[in-house]
């Protein structure tokens, strides 16, 4: 299905080396860092895995997994799909009679649940477009978790096992309101952040909140609901769903998809002297991977370019693209056998949250997904500046990068531009000023700065001076917003709220309607946090260039090698 085929890319388990705690984004460092192969492995995909049924589930029960040895990846055979994968598996599942639903609970029995949000703080759902739609936001996490002998012989780091698992690989996957585009944002794993307050669901352990600390550890501190809140917090974006897999998840997946190609400028063997590097053994140009050298490409640090964690993440990227054209463009999956390893795979492989624990979420959730071209898909990284051997957000473009995910703006550039006609006056005739009841909201808070205070009283004082009595400001409420709104809920106050975007300065493209207020609100915005007089700017809506943007329709991307690691 391509929700996990996204999903189960995405969330790559661990890019770092056996015994490794705390990794470093230095390739001169060699604190711990490893990538990890245990087994001895030079990179030859050969993996002996159990027979069908006896595979036993992370959670200790028999998940019922199908898989078999993945030989030497070969290019797998083309042919043209009549529909889509996940509609063949929806036929194989729902149509079988009478043992179809015995079937499909048994899948949904495969899938694992965690609460979605650990964190005390929420932040409110976006408005819908114009034509009732909103976007939709994934967190796809890959577990470094050692919690299976099988585990524990793909990551390596032995006195690691059934330690804490770690978020080692992060990306958000946003699918826009119209459906016609898709952004993904990696977070590096060494990115030094506030990690807020986090209660496990199942102890009610408090985990209290940390600053300035690496943002894989949220993972430990409850589970992925306290990766899920650190990204909100971080970033301001609401996440709707989150995807978790681990090292053994990476693989079945992979061998279940049938190979994925990839390419390399030259021979690489991500192998040293002293027994670090992923084992990662490909010749130079393009290659099919799959199972256990798919994972190796996906935790590969030493040998890709200047052995950093950042360039594991353009790996990822190429990996996950060329991943999404196979599945549309390729039959790798065209027998009801196939379809069902896929499907045990994918939900065996998988944690998400309460709303996707269902096979039937899991399968709509596909169908959006699909409707987007990879011409569309728009891979980045979180822009970054190096704190020592970590990094922090960069300062001014992390956050452009954040707003425009937020307010659902392509990162490809190739957005529709806005019609004259929605700043339209409209037809609804304002009250008088006095009869006019607003209420202002601070909304000045950004990522890295603090709410402005009373800035709401502020405002809401200078619209009574112009003769909006009703005005009254909520001075509980510090929210983020990045540009000043005026909101209303229905089309009876649509003038009423214009007015008073009109005595502000406001654009009337900042007045919009939501049925998350329950009058006239305005929300100051960080783009006003001194001063009487609103002065709307134009907003520069390209995505950085320190993004490292790579379109998914690229088929010509390649990662350099380090001379050090060619063979």
């Amino acid at each position: 299905m391509v929700r996990s085929d996204v999903r189960g890319d995405g969330g790559r388990p661990r890019v770092d080396e056996p015994g490794e705690q705390d990794g470093d984004l230095d390739p001169k460092s060699d604190a711990s860092d490893s990538d990890g192969d245990a087994s001895g492995s030079d990179g030859d995909a050969d993996v002996k895995v159990p027979e069908q049924g006896g595979r036993k589930r992370r959670n200790g029960g028999d998940g019922g997994g199908v898989r078999g040895r993945a030989k030497a990846p070969a290019r797998p055979r083309r042919r043209r799909v009549l529909r889509w994968s996940a509609t063949v598996l929806a036929v194989v599942i729902l149509g079988t009679a009478g043992a179809g639903y015995l079937y499909y609970q048994h899948l949904n029995g495969n899938i694992k649940k965690e609460k979605l949000n650990l964190g005390d703080t929420k932040i409110a759902e976006p408005t819908p477009n114009a034509a009732g739609q909103t976007p939709l936001n994934i967190l796809l996490i890959g577990s470094d978790a050692r919690d299976t002998a099988e585990n524990q012989k793909l990551g390596g780091a032995k006195e690691n096992f059934n330690g804490p698992a770690l978020a080692d690989v992060q990306m958000l996957l946003h699918l826009s309101a119209d459906r016609t585009n898709m952004s993904v944002v990696s977070m590096p794993r060494d990115t030094l952040l506030d990690i807020p307050k986090c209660t496990d669901p199942d102890s009610g352990e408090v985990y209290e909140a940390l600053t300035h600390s690496m943002t894989n550890q949220s993972l430990e501190r409850g589970g992925p609901g306290c990766t899920v809140a650190t990204w909100e917090k971080l970033t301001g974006i609401r996440i709707d769903h989150f995807m978790m897999v681990d090292f053994s998840g990476v693989v079945s997946m992979a061998d279940a998809i049938g190979g994925v190609p990839v390419c390399v400028d030259a021979n690489i063997h991500s192998h040293t002297s002293d027994g670090k590097g992923s084992g990662l053994k490909l010749e130079e140009g393009t290659t099919y991977i799959k199972g256990k050298q798919a994972l190796q490409w996906l935790r590969t640090r030493y040998g890709f370019e200047d052995g950093s964690d950042i360039a594991r993440a353009k790996a990822q990227h190429q990996y996950m693209n060329a991943m999404v054209r196979e599945l549309r463009e390729n039959a790798t999956i065209t027998n009801p056998n196939k379809l069902r390893k896929l499907a045990e795979e994918a939900t065996d492989a998988l944690t998400v949250d309460e709303g996707l624990g269902d096979v039937a979420e899991l399968y709509d959730l596909s169908m959006e997904l699909r409707k987007v071209e990879p011409a569309r898909i728009t891979m980045t990284t979180m822009p970054y500046t190096y704190a020592g051997a970590r990094v922090v957000p960069k300062e001014g473009d992390a956050e452009k990068l954040f707003r425009l995910v937020r307010e659902d703006i392509a990162l490809d550039g190739k957005d529709k531009k806005k019609t004259t006609t929605e700043d339209a006056t409209s037809d609804d005739p304002a009250a008088a000023k006095d009869d006019i009841g607003v209420l202002v909201i601070n909304g000045t808070m950004t990522s890295t700065l603090a709410p402005v205070a009373g800035r709401a009283h502020t405002v809401s004082r200078l619209l009574v001076e112009d003769g909006f009595a009703k005005a009254s400001s909520d001075t509980a409420t510090a929210t983020t917003e990045d540009k000043t709104v005026v909101r209303y809920p229905s089309a009876e106050l649509e003038g009423d709220a214009q007015a008073v975007a009109k005595a502000l300065g406001v654009p009337l493209g900042q007045v919009e309607k939501s049925t998350n207020v329950s009058g006239v609100t305005l929300v100051v915005g960080a783009d006003w946090r001194e001063g009487k007089t609103y002065e709307a700017e134009k907003e520069d809506d390209t995505t950085p260039k320190s993004a490292d943007a790579l379109n998914g329709a690229n088929d010509k991307a390649c990662m350099k090698v380090n001379p050090a690691f060619t063979w």
